[in-house]
C-alpha cells in the first residue's frame, strides 16, 4: 500500500506502452492505493522508488479457485486479485465464476465496496467473478454456500492465516 495519487498517475503516463499499471484505491483510507509487485516495479522504474506505507507478503492473501476452474487463459494475475481484495480490507478471495452446479454466476455489483467483483486478464475473453472474503468465518460460510460440502473448500477457509484484516496486517505486514 502506498499513498500519492498524483504521483501514481504521473508515473503511469511514463510507463512504456504495452505494460499495465493497476492501482486499487483503498476503500477505507483516503489517498491510499494497493499495488502488486509488478505494478510497483513498473512505477519505480520511471522514477525514484515510491515509499510503501505497508508491505504485505502476497502469500498471506489467499485465493480459492475450486474444482470447476475454467477459462484459465483469461484469469487475471493473482497480484491483481489480491490487491483488489486488500483495497476492500479483505483477507482472501474465492473464484465464483461457476456455481457448485456448473452454472455461470450472474451478479451485478452495486458499488466498488460490493464484495463481488469481476476481473479478467487484459485481452482475455472471459470475465471472472470473485468474492472478497473479509473474515475466516465469512470465508467458511460463503464457501459452504458456493461449493456445498466440499471439504477442500472448508479446509482452505480454516487455514487462512488471519481471522480478519486487522490481524492480517498485524501479523503479516511491514510498516514503513
Amino acid at each position: 500500500m502506498l499513498t500519492g495519487r498524483d504521483e501514481i498517475v504521473r508515473r503511469r503516463g511514463l510507463v512504456p506502452p504495452g505494460h499495465h499499471v493497476e492501482a486499487w484505491p483503498d476503500h477505507h483510507v483516503a489517498d491510499a492505493f494497493w499495488l502488486g509487485e509488478d505494478t510497483k516495479a513498473l512505477l519505480d522504474a520511471v522514477g525514484p522508488p515510491l515509499p510503501a506505507t505497508l508491505t504485505l507478503d502476497a502469500a498471506s492473501v489467499g485465493i480459492y479457485y475450486g474444482a470447476r476452474l475454467c477459462d484459465i487463459d483469461s484469469l487475471p494475475p493473482e497480484d491483481s486479485v489480491k490487491a483488489r481484495v486488500l483495497s476492500a480490507h479483505g483477507i482472501a478471495a474465492a473464484w465464483t465464476t461457476l456455481d457448485r452446479f456448473g452454472a455461470r454466476t450472474t451478479y451485478q455489483p452495486q458499488s466498488l465496496t460490493d464484495p463481488m467483483f469481476y476481473l479478467r486478464r487484459i485481452g482475455g475473453g472471459a470475465s471472472h467473478a470473485w468474492r472478497t472474503l473479509r473474515t475466516r468465518r465469512e470465508a467458511a460460510a460463503y464457501l459452504r454456500e458456493a461449493y456445498g460440502d466440499d471439504e477442500d473448500a472448508q479446509g482452505w477457509a480454516r487455514a487462512l492465516p488471519a481471522e480478519h484484516f486487522d490481524e492480517l496486517i498485524a501479523r503479516h505486514a511491514t510498516r514503513a
